[in-house]
C-alpha cells in the first residue's frame, strides 16, 4: 500500500513506466503531470503542461504521454530534457457539439491512439464510436462503431445507452476491455469486433469504476 498525497486524491489517468518502476499520474481537473516512483513514492515529481481543464486519461507510448480532455481535445506531451513539450489536437467541432469522452486506449496492432465515445451527438444513443488519432496528419480518423443492441440481447430487455468509462487492449489476446461505470458493466470484445462476454459489476463493490 503506498499512501499518496492529498494532491493526488482525484487521479483521473495512470500510466506505468517500467524503465525506473515508477507511474505518471495526472488529476482530474488541474492540468498537472506526476511521477510517482513506486521504490520511493515520497520523492514525487510534478510538471504542469496546461491550464485547468476536465481531464480524464493517460496513455504512454513510447516516450511520448496522451492526455485526453472531456469534449475529446489531446494533449500530447514530451520531454526536452528536464522540460515539457505540448501539442494540442482539438476535437472536431468540440465546441459545437455536445460530445464527452472519458476512454483513451493504445492499440499496439495498429500502433494507434483511439479514444472511444462517453456520450456523443452522433452517436444518437443508438452506438459508442471510437477515433483514432492520425499520426501523419495530427487529425482524428473514424475508426469503428459499437452497436448497444448487444446489451439488451444479454439482459433481456430494452437497449440501454452504453457510456464507457474506461477500455483497454489485452496484450496476450488482443480483445478489447470496456467497463462502463453509469452501467455497472465491462465488456469484452474479441479483434474481430465481436462481443463476446458482458460482466455485470456490484455497484455495492463498484460505486465509480472508472479505470
Amino acid at each position: 500500500i503506498i499512501k499518496l498525497p492529498p494532491a493526488l486524491d482525484e487521479i483521473s489517468g495512470i500510466a506505468y513506466f517500467p524503465k525506473d518502476t515508477s507511474v505518471f499520474a495526472i488529476i482530474d481537473e488541474d492540468g498537472l503531470l506526476y511521477k510517482i516512483p513506486l521504490k520511493d513514492p515520497t520523492n514525487l515529481k510534478e510538471w504542469s503542461f496546461d491550464k485547468p481543464r476536465d481531464f480524464e486519461d493517460l496513455v504512454l507510448r513510447d516516450s511520448t504521454f496522451y492526455v485526453l480532455v472531456s469534449n475529446g481535445d489531446l494533449d500530447i506531451l514530451t520531454f526536452k530534457g528536464v522540460n515539457i513539450h505540448v501539442d494540442k489536437i482539438d476535437f472536431p467541432n468540440a465546441s459545437k457539439k455536445a460530445n464527452e469522452f472519458e476512454s483513451l486506449y493504445y492499440d499496439s496492432a495498429s500502433n494507434r491512439i483511439v479514444l472511444m465515445c462517453k456520450d456523443c451527438d452522433d452517436d444518437k444513443k443508438k452506438q459508442v464510436s471510437s477515433y483514432f488519432l492520425n499520426d501523419s496528419t495530427k487529425e482524428y480518423n473514424f475508426s469503428d462503431a459499437i452497436e448497444t443492441s448487444f446489451l439488451s440481447d444479454s439482459k433481456g430487455s430494452k437497449k440501454e445507452h452504453i457510456k464507457p468509462s474506461a477500455a483497454a487492449i489485452n496484450p496476450v489476446t488482443k480483445e478489447l476491455y470496456v467497463l462502463c461505470s453509469v452501467n455497472k458493466i465491462l465488456f469484452i470484445r474479441n479483434p474481430e469486433g465481436k462481443i463476446t462476454e458482458v460482466l455485470k459489476l456490484d455497484p455495492a463493490l463498484y460505486k465509480q469504476p472508472e479505470g
